[in-house]
């Protein structure tokens, strides 16, 4: 299938932020460059590969482009000469995924609307192209996965975000607004969570109830 070329700009975008967040994880557990490498391609691919498998595509996004690989692997080693002149690279790595995240939702949800699949079809790429890449990288790289941290708003922002590309395509949006609109929605809810301190309810446990 031949990629929109917006569709096709989100996934070199989604690549290169989450390949920084991916090396910056290496820098906290001190590897090599060849471990950085590692470390950025399977963030910078992972969901993408897991979206492109599910959907049966003719061949894997990265395998068919695969100057997305050299994107990562430069991003990598970027991070390992520069990692040591930010004072907090967790910080760092918290925001940069923020907006990787905003990009990748986006690049799922286009590719599942291009080829043509129902609504949660589309509305579940954009999640697992958002979220899977960074919890292979946290699960990796020994990390608490952002994806799964108690009351964090990081799932119900890829869900929101692709949630709301579908209503708009309903109401006849074009591809272009749509995809903005899915990114934004997807930054402002993320970015609100870290940035505002937005959090979810979460289960508390009760004893029971004696009948």
């Amino acid at each position: 299938m031949t990629l929109d070329p917006l569709v096709a700009a989100l996934d070199y975008g989604s690549v290169l932020i989450f390949a920084l967040t991916g090396a910056l994880v290496a820098s906290r557990a001190q590897l090599d460059p060849v471990g950085f490498i590692f470390m950025a391609a399977m963030t910078a691919v992972g969901g993408g590969t897991l979206r492109d498998l599910i959907l049966g595509q003719p061949q894997v996004f990265w395998v068919a482009r695969p100057s997305l690989i050299v994107v990562a692997a430069v991003a990598a080693m970027v991070v390992f000469w520069t990692a040591h002149l930010f004072e907090s690279r967790y910080r760092l790595l918290l925001w940069l995924d923020v907006f990787a995240l905003s990009v990748a939702v986006p690049a799922g949800v286009g590719v599942a609307l291009e080829g043509g699949f129902s609504p949660i079809i589309v509305v579940i790429m954009g999640v697992v192209t958002g979220t899977f890449g960074g919890l292979m990288r946290d699960v990796v790289g020994n990390e608490v996965p952002l994806v799964l941290k108690q009351g964090e708003i990081y799932l119900t922002a890829a869900f929101g975000g692709a949630l709301v590309a579908v209503a708009l395509v309903w109401l006849g949006a074009g591809q272009a607004p749509t995809l903005v609109a899915c990114g934004l929605v997807t930054f402002v809810l993320r970015a609100g969570g870290l940035g505002r301190g937005w959090r979810l309810p979460v289960y508390r446990p009760r004893p029971p109830r004696n009948r």
